[in-house]
């Protein structure tokens, strides 16, 4: 099961941190990841990172502005989401699966075999 949580309203500028909290079973030997969806547009791929080792994945609209982590000692992967834009409003949904997903794979949805309930994230102007 995940959890997500820490979404809500930002203006234009401003930050907020997403936390995905995995329990039920381990994902120690996976990957999590987090994608969004915004209103009439199809789910698309925001980060991602490996349980271990130091591989971690951004979506070129959100290089230099969004961070993932992970706490491993708390199941729990975060997103670090910097100078938000209106158009990073969205739902955003984290993901995670139970083995290593290759690089060329990381960014698609159907890599994922668990997801969380989503947490709106609105960016006003």
């Amino acid at each position: 099961q995940l959890q997500a949580s820490g979404g809500g309203l930002v203006q234009a500028g401003g930050s907020l941190r997403l936390s995905c909290a995995a329990s039920g079973r381990t994902f120690s030997s996976g990957t999590m990841g987090w994608f969004r969806q915004a209103p009439g547009k199809e789910r698309e791929f925001v980060a991602a990172i490996r349980w271990h080792g130091v591989s971690i994945h951004y979506a070129d609209a959100v290089k230099g502005r969004f961070t993932i982590s992970r706490e491993n000692g708390k199941n729990t992967v975060y997103l670090q989401m910097n100078t938000l834009k209106p158009e990073d409003t969205a739902v955003y949904y984290c993901a995670a699966a139970p083995k290593r997903i290759i690089v060329s794979a990381i960014s698609t949805h159907t890599s994922y075999g668990y997801w969380g309930q989503g947490t709106q994230v609105t960016v006003s102007s």
